[in-house]
């Protein structure tokens, strides 16, 4: 049975073995707003999600990462949609998204009512990468 909850300080060690991309600084954020989740199979982490705001109005999901052996068995639809209703709860219309368009993720936010709406390409900065394709939910 899945289940997701918001981050704590004794988590720190399984975030980071999942989250590579954000600093010790800006987990203690996570911590602190409530905008980090784990997401577990019964009592065991499976995963991690994190959100931030766009333009500081708009709920943005920065991350949603479930262990390969855990893919395709609900879970990160159920974590999605937890925090979907969650933002719904908070007041809020419309939630984004962004995945590269060499991801697979864009599949499966597309099969739970996401948009694409544009994209951005950041080449030949120190950040390059494929395109990157933001994607919208109205709630």
């Amino acid at each position: 049975m899945v289940r997701i909850r918001y981050v704590l300080e004794n988590d720190k060690p399984f975030w980071v073995a999942l989250d590579k991309h954000m600093g010790e600084n800006e987990l203690q954020l996570k911590i602190r707003d409530r905008r980090g989740y784990i997401i577990s199979d019964d009592d065991k982490p499976i995963g991690v999600m994190r959100y931030n705001l766009f333009w500081d109005n708009t709920p943005f999901l920065t991350l949603i990462h479930i262990e390969s052996g855990y893919h395709k068995k609900g879970f990160g639809k159920q974590a999605l949609l937890l925090w979907e209703n969650e933002m719904r709860g908070l007041g809020y219309k419309m939630v984004m998204t962004s995945t590269q368009v060499d991801e697979q993720a864009q599949h499966f936010y597309r099969k739970l009512g996401y948009l694409d709406k544009g994209c951005l390409v950041l080449d030949n900065t120190p950040f390059e990468q494929p395109q990157e394709m933001f994607m919208i939910k109205v709630l």
